[in-house]
């Protein structure tokens, strides 16, 4: 302890007693190493306390008392006059007090990291597990009911989805060649294409009556569907719902009609991200449609999607039409009663 050479040399005296039974007996007091030392007249050392486990007790004023910690009744009794002894014994205790450790500051500091781990779990963690979780376990029915109610909140915009019996072939088999597991055509609301969760892909009218070929409603389809494989429907509802909304949904089945709403509405709002070619021609090449016509209907001139025009899986090849002329007429006409 470095505080200890300035006192190597200080000694004073008091009086000292061994228990409360004895008679007290003046004693020469000094400091050693780490130690009080308490000697005889004669210089004989009678005991030594170590200066970690010094203790100082009641006394009157100017006086001071001390004894070894845990043993009350053994005191050292130093006078008014022996002041720079008294300040030395208590500056060195308070020295090695704070060079203790500190179980209960270890402990507190434990606490709050240990609450600190728990927030950032719960704010980093706990919505993208959760999220993960209810991909696991909500089932198809679930997720086609989730879907039907985003579809009557786009209907309040958009207007009824457009249905007629001529139509009802059409419909099948544009969804039967991309594999959607519904195509379902809009007077308005959606910019182009928009997939529900479900499987069900809704398109604008735009895309079947402003063309002379049903390729441009199949690629459109086709693009939701590698968009829908890469990040589902419901996963972007759930994140965009927020981990009390999905809690809400595995404990009662449900999603909060606030946000079935207030996703709806950024839906419809939003601008979705272009696909690269790269990942949307193995779906046309699988489907053995063409993908010219889709990128002339995203761009009249072809320069933005001149790769999807060179690198059009069916040229050169005859495909199976995706369906009969008289289909794709009543197709066209779906929107007009």
């Amino acid at each position: 302890m470095t505080a200890l050479s300035k006192y190597d040399r200080l000694e004073a005296t008091g009086l000292w007693r061994a228990s409360s039974e004895a008679q007290r007996r003046e004693v020469v007091v000094s400091i050693g190493d780490a130690t009080l030392v308490i000697s005889d007249l004669n210089d004989r050392a009678i005991t030594h306390w170590s200066l970690a486990a010094v203790e100082r007790g009641q006394a009157s004023t100017g006086k001071a008392v001390f004894h070894p910690d845990g043993d009350p009744d053994e005191t050292l009794e130093l006078g008014p006059d022996e002041a720079e002894m008294i300040g030395a014994i208590d500056t060195l205790r308070h020295a090695v007090a704070r060079a203790r450790p500190h179980p209960g500051r270890l402990r507190w500091l434990g606490v709050g990291l240990s609450l600190s781990a728990v927030v950032a779990l719960g704010v980093l963690w706990l919505p993208g597990a959760l999220v993960d979780h209810a991909m696991r376990v909500v089932p198809p029915v679930k997720q086609a009911e989730i879907g039907g109610a985003l579809l009557a909140r786009i209907a309040r915009v958009s207007g009824t989805p457009c249905r007629t019996p001529e139509a009802t072939a059409a419909l099948t088999a544009l969804a039967g060649r991309t594999g959607a597991a519904r195509v379902m055509i809009l007077p308005g609301g959606v910019r182009e294409a928009l997939s529900l969760p479900g499987g069900t892909v809704l398109l604008n009218r735009a895309l079947v009556e402003d063309f002379e070929e049903p390729d441009v409603a199949a690629g459109y389809v086709l693009v939701e569907e590698v968009r829908s494989a890469a990040h589902p429907p419901l996963r972007g509802l759930l994140e965009h719902a927020g981990t009390r909304a999905v809690a809400t949904l595995l404990t009662t089945g449900a999603l909060p009609p606030q946000t079935l709403d207030t996703y709806t509405e950024a839906q419809l709002s939003t601008l979705v991200p272009v696909l690269s070619p790269d990942m949307i021609l193995p779906a046309f090449a699988a489907a053995e449609v063409r993908s010219t016509p889709y990128a002339r209907a995203r761009d009249i001139s072809g320069e933005e999607t001149l790769e999807l025009i060179e690198a059009d899986p069916m040229a050169g090849k005859q495909g199976d039409p995706i369906m009969p002329d008289r289909d794709w007429l009543q197709l066209q006409a779906i929107c007009e009663s």
